[in-house]
């Protein structure tokens, strides 16, 4: 499992009693964790948290998400406030994969629908009537998922996977390049292209393999070498003194 840091306590958010554009509140999202993240509920409706946000008071995360203004918006920010999209009876049967996940480690922009992933073990028809996301039914290893925000999404090597299998070069390649970019996420080119040469089987291969190709610089482009490094006296073998 991959254990993201967990994101800096931001700024005080809005209470009861800042004014008229705060009555009642939700400081937390319910029983997502102990960061600033204001969902509707109890205390905050949702037309209120959007009325903040039109003040300025909050900033939208995603959908029913928001945040305090300048808040940084970390990996477990943006799977909390997906984890609000998600209705808590899928929640557990849904894996955020493809473009979504990307999002959720900052490496692509908020996406229009959610992409969930259902094992292959799992029934997917069931699922079909849910809004606002899209399935896709696939394989998933245990080394697929991490647990994030309340939400299981796809690590992000398997994530750089799905999107250099699934996504279209265009869009594909400024997201393998964020991910590339960061090496917090443990993503590297030579161990993205094992995985996806590890996988014969998969459709769009080769497609997946020459978006790969387009983010390595060719050989003619590799920085020259510098002139060779005469040894220092100490490193020259007694036994040949012209080594």
């Amino acid at each position: 499992m991959v254990l993201m840091p967990r994101a800096p306590a931001p700024g005080p958010g809005p209470t009861r009693g800042q004014g008229p554009r705060a009555q009642g509140g939700e400081p937390r999202a319910q029983g997502l964790g102990q960061c600033e993240l204001y969902s509707p509920g109890a205390l905050f409706s949702w037309p209120e948290l959007q009325a903040m946000a039109a003040d300025g008071v909050l900033t939208q995360l995603y959908q029913r998400g928001y945040l305090p203004p300048g808040a940084p918006a970390s990996p477990q920010l943006r799977a909390r406030a997906a984890a609000l999209a998600v209705a808590p009876a899928i929640r557990q049967r849904v894996v955020a994969g493809r473009m979504t996940a990307a999002w959720i480690y900052g490496c692509a922009a908020e996406p229009d629908r959610l992409a969930l992933l259902v094992d292959a073990n799992r029934r997917i028809s069931s699922l079909r009537s849910v809004r606002g996301c899209t399935f896709h039914e696939v394989r998933l290893g245990p080394f697929d998922v991490v647990s994030m925000g309340g939400l299981m999404v796809t690590s992000p090597l398997r994530t750089a996977l799905d999107v250099a299998l699934h996504v279209e070069a265009e869009r594909a390649a400024p997201v393998l390049s964020a991910f590339l970019a960061r090496p917090e996420l443990g993503v590297r080119l030579r161990l993205l292209r094992l995985a996806i040469e590890a996988s014969p089987r998969v459709p769009h291969r080769r497609a997946a393999l020459a978006k790969l190709s387009a983010l390595a610089p060719p050989l003619n482009e590799l920085p020259p070498e510098g002139p060779p490094v005469e040894p220092s006296p100490k490193e020259r073998s007694p036994d040949n003194p012209s080594s």
